[in-house]
């Protein structure tokens, strides 16, 4: 199929879940700055966190190959 897929396909590739809160700790920085994570080895891009940062975050946005989301307070 081509095209825009907007069904459950590429959420199911992804061992995270939009909504879902996670314990991680910051591996690295992406080019905005971002801190970056690893769910099960998915990268997820964290705002406002700075390597080496034990965080829980919650995620906000589920892409194929990487995820975004936010420090829980």
């Amino acid at each position: 199929m081509f095209g825009n897929n907007y069904g459950n396909e590429r959420e199911n590739n992804a061992p995270i879940e939009e909504g879902s809160e996670y314990d991680v700790k910051i591996e690295d920085t992406g080019r905005d700055g971002d801190g970056i994570a690893r769910v099960e080895g998915f990268v997820v891009f964290v705002a406002g966190a700075k390597v080496g940062d034990e965080v829980r975050i919650r995620v906000n946005s589920v892409r194929r190959n990487f995820g975004f989301a936010d420090i829980v307070e």
